[in-house]
């Protein structure tokens, strides 16, 4: 190779594996579709091979992108976690921590357990990836994951602060109106809420034993913060956790005996912050604060 590749080259080749094509790449990174464009034709004869085909429906990435992307991504983590350094850095006593948690634990739980944090900790900011997909700590995607599957990587630190229990649950006006489930096979004579794609949330589920599939559902998202509101406006039964909707006398907890699953909670980060004092005192207040959320559940 004559020079090395600018970071703007590997970006824009990230946002077109992501996308798919030029002009989604270009709509993400709001750049014209010429621009990513360039972007490809440089990268490509600087590397000296080629990165994409072709195909009826987008590009798609030949064997030297499957063998980038990793290294490229490296790169996009790095780049992410030298902003947060320096950002926090440039403003003392200002300490920028990125967490990534669910949608439901991201809107349900979290906000009161950080302003309690922000209030002891001057000068804060916290960043907040709410998203049911599981960020890579290893690739510094984000500092301090909260997960309900147990991390296997070597090089994390996790600690499990509890088990989140799960319900069928449904608002007191649909029940009123059209009773309660006697058994789990009652519940397909009712307007059940449920996912529309097997995520990884929604296969955990159904290991734990959830009788029901995409067809049994009346409405159906993977965004369960959608699935908790339709429950919450009386559209029918769903699952919902427990630490979530323990304190709403509106929602009622049905075959509490037949179907109680519960998945283990752990707060995780890297093993190198550990030396960082406020990422430590972030987790350390993470674990603490959960546990109250969860072992009492």
């Amino acid at each position: 190779m004559d020079k090395n590749p600018s970071w703007e080259l590997y970006r824009s080749f990230l946002a077109v594996l992501r996308e798919g094509s030029l002009s989604g790449a270009a709509r993400s990174l709001n750049l014209t579709q010429p621009t990513v464009g360039r972007h490809i034709r440089e990268l490509e004869a600087t590397l000296g091979m080629p990165l994409f085909t072709r195909a009826q429906d987008g590009l798609r990435p030949t064997a030297a992108s499957v063998i980038a992307q990793p290294h490229a991504l490296a790169m996009a983590a790095a780049a992410e976690t030298l902003l947060r350094a320096v950002s926090s850095k440039a403003d003392q006593p200002r300490t920028i921590v990125r967490l990534a948690a669910s949608e439901i634990v991201a809107t349900e739980i979290l906000p009161p357990i950080l302003t309690e944090l922000e209030r002891s900790q001057s000068g804060l900011v916290v960043e907040i990836s709410a998203s049911d997909r599981l960020e890579d700590l290893l690739r510094r995607e984000c500092d301090i994951a909260i997960r309900m599957v147990r991390p296997t990587q070597a090089d994390l630190v996790a600690r499990k602060v509890g088990r989140a229990r799960l319900g069928f649950h449904a608002h007191m006006s649909y029940v009123e109106k059209y009773g309660k489930p006697a058994n789990l096979r009652e519940l397909n004579r009712h307007s059940l809420v449920g996912f529309d794609h097997e995520t990884s949330t929604a296969r955990a589920v159904r290991r734990l034993g959830l009788p029901l599939g995409r067809d049994d559902f009346r409405l159906r998202s993977d965004n369960t913060l959608l699935q908790l509101a339709a429950i919450r406006a009386g559209f029918g039964i769903g699952i919902c956790q427990r630490a979530v909707v323990r304190e709403d006398a509106r929602l009622v907890h049905l075959l509490p005996e037949e179907f109680s699953p519960s998945l283990d909670v752990w707060v995780t980060m890297h093993q190198d912050l550990r030396n960082s004092p406020p990422m430590r005192s972030m987790f350390d207040h993470l674990v603490e604060a959960l546990k109250r959320v969860y072992e009492s559940r």
